[in-house]
């Protein structure tokens, strides 16, 4: 059985540049550097105990919709997270043009 998001509602200091973000019960990545942390088996649940650090590796997009690409750093899983409103631009076109050919 699949569980359901769970929405949490917290802040967090980018464990990678050290942004503080305030979080809205959605934000699971850095808006600055694309860093996220592999914190959940099922989105919200925060019950992962790899506790790795979700590298962004690229972009894609599906439905009309852009998302992250990551893979984690410690047990090398990958994941897709939805690029956020108030994500850094900049940040998403260096990754697009560092998963160029």
């Amino acid at each position: 059985m699949v569980k359901r998001f769970q929405r949490t509602q917290e802040d967090f200091i980018c464990c990678v540049c050290g942004t503080f973000v305030k979080g809205n019960g959605y934000t699971d990545h850095c808006p600055k550097c694309l860093t996220s942390k592999h914190v959940d088996i099922s989105p919200g649940d925060r019950a992962n105990p790899c506790q790795g650090v979700l590298k962004p590796i690229g972009v894609e997009q599906k439905n009309g919709k852009m998302y992250i690409l990551y893979q984690c750093q410690t047990c090398h899983k990958t994941h897709r997270n939805q690029v956020a409103e108030n994500d850094d631009f900049d940040a998403i076109l260096a990754l697009m043009r560092n998963q160029m050919p």
